[in-house]
């Protein structure tokens, strides 16, 4: 009977590790991004309104979807080249149409359309990317919304649903053990 006792034991320390290591990105948040929001990276969407008070983290994630056919994407290396819309010597070319930036260092990087008119159109994106906070605990979040009237984003006064969620979760696996250890 205690042999059946600590493997079950066993099981609700696993079922509770395999739930909190499930959520190792839960230490740091990370952002996805879509610039543009629904519309994408396009001439008809306004990306720098749409960057305009968004908060970029080192960590987070930009994608920019577009149609291959019509765009392709540099990113450029100084502010100079992003206002003159120079892309003749880009850091790298977007071609795919749905390319996931990752935004690994601080420091502002530069995207514009590699099409002179819709770049000088206002078809580009600056992104500063800030350090990440260090007591951060959400789960990855897609953005797509319009800009907030807030320029930073305040944390919030309730817990989030995703919080909910993962307390909720981990509580179960600790019922869920404590249930077969009485059995």
């Amino acid at each position: 009977m205690v042999g059946v006792r600590m493997v079950k034991a066993l099981v609700m320390i696993m079922a509770v590790a395999l739930s909190l290591g499930l959520g190792g990105q839960w230490a740091a948040a990370q952002v996805h991004h879509v610039v543009g929001g629904d519309r994408g990276w396009d001439s008809s969407s306004d990306v720098a309104s749409w960057s305009a008070g968004r908060v970029f983290r080192a960590g987070d994630k930009i994608l920019l979807a577009y149609s291959p056919a019509q765009e392709s994407i540099a990113e450029l290396q100084s502010k100079e080249e992003y206002e003159s819309c120079n892309v003749s010597n880009p850091i790298r070319m977007y071609t795919d149409g749905l390319d996931v930036i990752p935004l690994d260092g601080e420091g502002i990087h530069y995207f514009v359309s590699s099409k002179y008119d819709n770049c000088k159109n206002g078809l580009k994106l600056h992104v500063n990317v800030l350090p990440q906070p260090h007591q951060s605990s959400e789960v990855a979040k897609v953005t797509t919304a319009k800009r907030s009237a807030m320029p930073f984003a305040v944390p919030p006064t309730t817990p989030s649903d995703s919080t909910r969620f993962r307390s909720s979760f981990i509580l179960f696996f600790v019922r869920l053990g404590l249930f077969y250890m009485d059995l």
